[in-house]
């Protein structure tokens, strides 16, 4: 194996969905997010883990998500959250994963396909949009959109939804939007009601929300970065500590190399392309097979620290494709050939610098860390 890997812990994942459901209130339901591959953890891992403990169902972006999952033998219910095109109709109906719909045209298309392939109740949500400004009916048009759903004689209206901005703010005008937003959805399910016509499963919060503001819990909650071991933004643990709110999250993923070579620089040399760093003193350059191709992204350079046996080192020079360079500092005892190098992990396992920490020094969210490193980086399960 290249010893360029994710390293996955599950019993962290464990961890952190226990923490989550400590925090649910009774009768509440819970939809994992595992689409992006599972953030870039592993999306069937995190699916077959989130089943076993009791999610009732699971959050994906893609229809192709979704085929996988059930080539994998996973069971739940799979809700479908970004839309999807006619023609992947068909496949989405026969691996029995639940869209949102908001709009005429795609209730008729989606009735449609569902008679023409037999199944004769086709689960969707009626998705209100409340301010995200993306996907959804507005809110007074739920009615209406309910009326269609149920009128359409394949089709099965099994819940609503609606997504938060900015409830991973605190600030006290973000607090009020996420305030209005959720009036705005409660009046859409009302609008559903006045129609004669059952709501389904009302969920509305995220990672933030969900945990942060309890009383928005409503039928169900979408936990996604939590669920791999980071706070959403600003509802950070020293936050929600105030708010007499534990929520103890372990990183689940940890990002790793080794060190392939040790090379002997002398002051006037340089590193890389474009020529940006130069040495200034005799040192050792350390030279990691990681680049962006992996997913360590080139503008970590300069900036990003590595951990190699409990010690940073520097990034030095800009990071290539496949291989980036560190300086170890000259007759470095602590650092040898094939020894490991850790870009980011939990750090009760040895890693200085969490995706939280790496996200910092691009102006990132760690999101974004996770959800970069590609397919051609293996990955451990442990």
């Amino acid at each position: 194996m290249r010893c360029t890997k994710k390293i996955i812990y599950t019993e962290n994942l464990r961890n952190n969905i226990n923490e989550i459901k400590k925090n649910m209130k009774a009768g509440v339901k819970l939809c994992c997010a595992v689409k992006a591959d599972g953030y870039g953890n592993d999306g069937i891992n995190t699916a077959k883990i989130a089943e076993e403990m009791g999610a009732s169902y699971l959050a994906i972006a893609t229809v192709s998500e979704g085929i996988e999952l059930r080539q994998n033998n996973v069971k739940c219910d799979l809700l479908l959250l970004s839309p999807c095109c006619p023609e992947e109709f068909q496949e989405l109906i026969e691996n029995d994963i639940t869209p949102l719909v908001f709009d005429e045209e795609t209730i008729k298309l989606l009735n449609n396909q569902a008679k023409k392939t037999g199944k004769d109740c086709q689960s969707v949500f009626l998705a209100v949009d409340t301010g995200m400004g993306r996907i959804g009916c507005y809110p007074e048009e739920a009615g209406q959109m309910a009326e269609k759903i149920t009128a359409s004689s394949n089709l099965k209206l099994s819940g609503m939804i609606t997504h938060f901005a900015v409830s991973d703010s605190i600030s006290s005008e973000n607090i009020k939007f996420t305030n209005e937003q959720y009036k705005k959805f409660m009046q859409a399910v009302s609008n559903v009601k006045e129609k004669g016509i059952d709501p389904g499963i009302k969920t509305c919060s995220a990672s933030a929300a969900a945990i942060a503001i309890p009383e928005f819990q409503l039928d169900m909650i979408r936990p996604g970065i939590i669920l791999y071991g980071y706070y959403a933004d600003e509802v950070t643990k020293e936050y929600l500590n105030k708010k007499n709110i534990q929520l103890n999250l372990k990183p689940v993923m940890q990002f790793e190399t080794a060190v392939a070579a040790i090379r002997h620089f002398t002051p006037g040399q340089t590193i890389s392309y474009g020529r940006t760093w130069k040495c200034e003193k005799e040192t050792e350059i350390a030279v990691l097979p990681v680049g962006y191709a992996d997913g360590l992204l080139r503008r970590n350079s300069p900036g990003l620290n590595v951990t190699i046996n409990g010690k940073p080192y520097p990034v030095v020079g800009r990071i290539c494709m496949d291989q980036c360079m560190i300086d170890i500092g000259l007759n470095n005892k602590d650092v040898k050939r094939w020894d490991k190098a850790i870009i980011f992990g939990p750090k009760d396992k040895g890693s200085l610098f969490d995706a939280e920490d790496i996200a910092r020094m691009t102006n990132t969210i760690s999101y974004e860390i996770m959800t970069s490193i590609s397919k051609r980086v293996e990955k451990i399960f442990l």
